[in-house]
């Protein structure tokens, strides 16, 4: 797969950390602000692999905002 760089937005709500990439509505958790940022990487892979696997991740990502250049896909 590409390289994909994403928008990551991180918040902590009660005593956890949510994370979340809004361009392509995946999101999740962890105890720390590291281990949402490592839980979030593994949710938008995830998330992608399936896309892949379905054949559907060009569109997805393009849908999503993402312009594939130079080897990689990059938000605007």
């Amino acid at each position: 797969m590409q390289k994909i760089i994403f928008q990551a937005e991180i918040f902590k709500e009660g005593d956890v950390y949510i994370s979340i990439c809004p361009n392509l509505n995946v999101s999740s958790f962890g105890d720390s602000i590291e281990e949402a940022k490592k839980c979030l990487l593994e949710a938008v892979e995830g998330f992608l692999e399936e896309c892949e696997r379905m054949g559907t991740v060009n569109g997805v990502l393009e849908e999503s905002g993402f312009i594939n250049k130079r080897g990689g896909w990059f938000r605007c």
